[in-house]
């Protein structure tokens, strides 16, 4: 084998990757032919989110031992024909050595995209700040977080909100309110007025945000801030929905698990979660998946937004909300991270989105989804609250790894 030219042909397929792979820092690139080179490099090993191994012929049964004694997660990429070790691969994930060991055997090279994405949901979890506008106690839970993960959940004082939402101008709110009327179908309900003072306080979240050093902010909007925020100032949807548009994140109710299902999602896939409640139909197989706060942007920040109505709220028949109409026939992804070492998920696909004025019942924005298992089993098998998060795609394989990285015991709701 001419390694040159086996190194040649991988950089030219990262290199037509590069944009899913614009964000990463390929701090150790090269060649290790012996478990002593790997030894040498020890110490910059110990500093990465995880380490990529290609593999390129046999015999790297001691070179491979010695990655993994670095103790980072590590995915081995490998095509056919690169050796006989697969057969041990299993078994060696079966042991202490290869606890944070996963595989990709596959011919498919656009799968080192995918080899990568659990790191960066691991490097984003550690990296993401999120402010919790609440008087609720949520100290053990952000201890937990923070240990685990690296993520930090702050507190944050509604007069901190308050100042904020007065920094904005009157005429950036209604440039903004003119953006989100313009872009709608329908403007149904809510005033121009009430508009306005929705996007001004979408635009005080992104400055706090900024301000913050922050990635997402989430509000108990149902509980302690409904009087306080919600009907003395605006309700906080159409800033949680522009939020997650521009890649960032705004979560209903102080939902601090949907929060970081959300940043573990975007780490994934590079999109939004869509936070919601959920209701069985067993005649056809599938649950409805709502909420009023709908993200334009499901496919992420740099993608078309969907088409949406300027909505109320419902159950309460006030405030501003995006209603999204989602793509049917679109996979998706469930889950819901419960404290930090369980993770509960199904998959499905959209079948109908029930959004039209006709179809006022529960939430506005609504998704049918037609469950990949049985539907039974699934509301038999719920637990741990109402909320799950919605993910366009399939990301159960990229769960799957990410989970094993991180030690967190992977449960199917649906089978």
């Amino acid at each position: 084998m001419n390694f040159d030219e086996e190194i040649s042909f991988y950089e030219r397929q990262f290199t037509n990757l590069e944009e899913e792979l614009s964000d990463v820092d390929f701090v150790v690139n090269r060649l290790v032919t012996s478990a002593e080179e790997v030894t040498s490099i020890r110490n910059e090993l110990e500093e990465v989110d995880g380490i990529l191994a290609i593999h390129f012929n046999i015999g790297i049964g001691p070179i491979l031992t010695e990655i993994l004694r670095a103790g980072q997660p590590t995915m081995v990429f490998a095509v056919p024909y690169s050796g006989h070790e697969w057969v041990g691969f299993g078994q060696l994930q079966k042991e202490p050595l290869g606890a944070k060991m996963e595989c990709i055997l596959s011919s498919d090279y656009t799968q080192l995209a995918a080899a990568i994405r659990p790191f960066r949901a691991i490097h984003h979890l550690r990296e993401a700040k999120i402010l919790n506008l609440s008087t609720r106690d949520f100290e053990d839970y952000a201890n937990d977080v923070k240990q685990k993960f690296g993520t930090e959940i702050k507190q944050i004082q509604l007069q901190l909100v308050i100042d904020a939402y007065h920094s904005i101008s009157d005429k950036e709110a209604k440039l903004e309110a003119e953006r989100w009327i313009e872009g709608a179908m329908q403007v149904v309900e809510p005033s121009r007025e009430e508009i306005i003072k929705s996007t001004r306080l979408a635009l005080a979240f992104e400055k706090l945000l900024d301000e913050e050093d922050a990635t997402v902010i989430t509000a108990d909007c149902y509980g302690s801030m409904h009087g306080p925020l919600c009907q003395t100032y605006a309700y906080p949807c159409i800033g949680f929905s522009r939020l997650n548009d521009m890649g960032l994140g705004g979560i209903c109710e102080s939902d601090l698990r949907s929060a970081m299902t959300h940043i573990l999602f975007q780490g994934l896939s590079g999109k939004p979660g869509f936070i919601n409640d959920p209701t069985v139909d067993e005649s056809n197989n599938t649950i409805i998946l709502a909420h009023c706060l709908g993200s334009t942007k499901m496919d992420g920040p740099y993608k078309a937004a969907a088409p949406y109505n300027l909505r109320t709220i419902m159950e309460r028949q006030e405030g501003a909300v995006t209603q999204v109409k989602m793509r049917n026939g679109q996979k998706v992804t469930q889950a819901q991270l419960i404290g930090t070492d369980l993770l509960h998920y199904f998959t499905g696909k959209i079948v109908d989105t029930p959004v039209s004025l006709e179809d006022d019942r529960g939430c506005r924005t609504k998704i049918t989804v037609e469950v990949d298992g049985d539907i039974t089993k699934l509301w038999k098998n719920w637990s741990h609250g109402l909320h799950r998060v919605t993910c366009y795609g399939d990301l159960s394989r990229e769960l799957q790894h990410f989970c094993r990285f991180k030690e967190i015991e992977m449960i199917n709701e649906a089978v």
